[in-house]
């Protein structure tokens, strides 16, 4: 497989940003992660709750997973949203169970470097940085060149 290189697109406002996790929620499937990388307020949330709502198919509260670590949803395959940002060793993410998940869920991750050794090595990649007055969003996807070529063309200018 030959590595593609990762594609940038800009999403002006917040409504961009959910519309990323919209177009994104339907290509996803069991055993696929979502790394959201940036800093705080960049907007991975944000874009973790569009895309949960999208792939429920409804209107739901959708907490932070800040306090909690991980909150699951139901959906036609199971969701897990981690929000890592508190733990302080990579030790720490086999208490949630997140490795059992990433072979049977879709998971989004916050804050992945906290990771380590247990970052899955398929893992699509996203990086959220504010620019101007919104932000924008790099996609990495090396094992998925299909959602990656998709990416470009939809989303990048």
């Amino acid at each position: 497989m030959t590595k593609t290189a990762a594609v940038t697109a800009d999403l002006p406002t917040e409504d961009d940003t959910a519309d990323l996790g919209r177009w994104l929620a339907p290509l996803l499937a069991a055993g696929d992660c979502v790394l959201l990388q940036g800093p705080i307020g960049a907007g991975k949330s944000h874009l973790a709750r569009a895309l949960i709502r999208a792939r429920l198919g409804r209107m739901e509260d959708i907490p932070s997973p800040t306090f909690t670590l991980v909150q699951t949803y139901t959906a036609d395959v199971d969701i897990w949203h981690a929000d890592l940002y508190r733990l302080s060793h990579p030790d720490e993410v086999a208490e949630l169970g997140l490795e059992q998940a990433f072979s049977q869920a879709i998971c989004l991750i916050e804050w992945p470097e906290r990771l380590g050794r247990l970052t899955p090595l398929n893992a699509i990649r996203i990086a959220l940085s504010t620019k101007s007055e919104g932000r924008s969003a790099t996609l990495d996807a090396p094992g998925h060149p299909d959602l990656l070529a998709e990416f470009a063309a939809v989303w990048s200018e």
